[in-house]
């Protein structure tokens, strides 16, 4: 394995782009799609099953991982891939977004952040400096600064304030990734809000500083997808074509589509998952929800033509009676289903990036979403 992190830019099509990540654990194709693992598990889900669906990277969160069971417990039972039983890369959250979802649960400071742990209300404390040294404790190959991430929306100058602590952090957060380093990487990541004019100032800082990736943070927080996207494509421009470029916790397969035709390479988000744990499928034909009575008697399965075969066995109507049943084999089986449609998605898009049609693979994956399927 090689000991260090790069990324090449292997092609282009228009702003999409077709990349390829080495870490110390293995190569990530980009565009990419991580299942989100924050408690060193993709919900439900064995990492065999997670390899099966195409996933070449998982994500995992500082915040939950330092409460429990601990960074120090987990580097001394050999790091969280060893832990985890998952040999490829990991990317780990920094703690950043807990600051926002656990805000009655935090005080916020210049020096870091503490949280009233929701496990047990023992008080902790999470600064740059802690949150750097939790994620080598833990050997991810990709790290992320700590941030404040707001909700939106919000006034100017409180997205102003958090955007320029966030630099902050990020100066902090690479001086403390310096004295760790091995051959793992360090992602900035910029924040700003919906306002254009701050996001480009908190890039080119972050550009400034010198990061070996950078990702785009704070969005998809109660804004509408349009000024999502409206940030992505103002942001995108202003960050190096040489590092790769990271949307945080986006999204939907519309999203994924739109968001690479400005310019990213790296994804995550729960909504795979956590939508089949809930009777919902992502398939080639749009959203089918498995709790609807129109499928009890369905015998067809969710996608002959997937490549998955958990799509290809199971009837609609073994898999709504799961749900209706609250089994948790219709959960597994739905998160398996939707991670490997999220996987192929990615594929098809690289593939299409590279052929030069991307604009005809995005056109030709919304109608065939449009066209849905009658027993939806």
């Amino acid at each position: 394995m090689p000991d260090s992190f790069s990324f090449r830019l292997m092609a282009t099509d228009g702003a999409a782009r077709r990349g390829e990540i080495v870490t110390p654990h293995g190569k990530v194709q980009t565009p990419a799609f991580m299942p989100v693992g924050t408690q060193g598990t993709v919900k439900g889900l064995m990492p065999d099953d997670v390899r099966a669906t195409g996933a070449e990277i998982v994500l995992g969160n500082t915040y939950h991982l330092m409460l429990r069971p601990g960074a120090e417990r987990i580097a001394a039972l050999g790091g969280l891939h060893k832990f985890m039983n998952w040999p490829l890369p990991i990317l780990t959250d920094s703690g950043g977004f807990q600051v926002m979802s656990l805000s009655e649960l935090r005080k916020l400071s210049e020096q870091g952040v503490t949280f009233r742990s929701h496990l047990d209300g023992a008080m902790v404390e999470l600064t740059p400096e802690r949150a750097i040294e939790i994620q080598a404790l833990l050997g991810a190959d990709i790290s992320m600064q700590l941030d404040e991430c707001l909700k939106l929306p919000a006034a100017r100058d409180e997205i102003a304030r958090a955007m320029q602590l966030s630099l902050r952090w990020a100066d902090r957060s690479k001086r403390a990734f310096e004295s760790v380093r091995g051959g793992r990487a360090l992602f900035g990541i910029v924040q700003g809000g919906d306002d254009a004019a701050l996001r480009v100032q908190s890039a080119r800082a972050l550009v400034d500083l010198g990061f070996d990736g950078y990702a785009i943070g704070g969005l998809a927080v109660g804004e509408p997808q349009e000024v999502m996207l409206r940030i992505v494509a103002e942001t995108a421009p202003a960050l190096p074509g040489d590092r790769p470029r990271y949307l945080m916790g986006i999204g939907t397969p519309d999203d994924l589509l739109e968001a690479v035709a400005r310019g990213i390479d790296m994804f995550d988000c729960v909504l795979p998952t956590r939508n089949g744990r809930h009777g919902m499928a992502f398939t080639r034909r749009g959203a089918i929800n498995l709790a609807n009575a129109r499928h009890a008697d369905d015998k067809r399965p969710l996608d002959a033509e997937s490549e998955h075969p958990a799509a290809r066995t199971y009837s609609r109507a073994y898999l709504h009676h799961l749900t209706k049943a609250n089994e948790m084999l219709g959960a597994v089986l739905l998160s398996i289903v939707n991670l490997a449609y999220y996987q192929s998605l990615m594929a098809g898009m690289r593939a299409a990036i590279a052929a030069g049609r991307f604009a005809e693979f995005q056109a030709a994956a919304k109608e065939q979403w449009k066209q849905g399927d009658i027993t939806r």
